[in-house]
């Protein structure tokens, strides 16, 4: 369900938007919506389990709080972070 710390670190280079960076909003979101597929896909096979259900929709939400804070503060960087992420049309 949680993803592998090699997986994580790949992630994180990839959103990266300097050198050494793993606080940014688009490293974070990136983060979050890696965790939550692993969680989306954990729930075709497990249908009934409740407890992650809950842990998958804290994830969402928090990935919707740092996504507002993103468009509210540079809209240009919350399209492109979007847009890479393929979560909006």
């Amino acid at each position: 369900m949680s993803i592998t710390p090699e997986r994580k670190q790949e992630v994180i280079k990839e959103y990266a938007t300097k050198d050494g960076d793993t606080g940014s909003p688009e490293v974070q979101v990136a983060v979050l919506s890696e965790r939550i597929s692993n969680l989306t896909d954990h729930f075709k096979t497990h249908k009934g389990d409740n407890h992650s259900r809950r842990g998958l929709l804290k994830l969402v939400n928090q990935r919707r709080s740092l996504l507002d804070y993103l468009r509210r503060k540079d809209e240009d960087r919350y399209k492109t972070l979007i847009g890479r992420l393929g979560l909006r049309k």
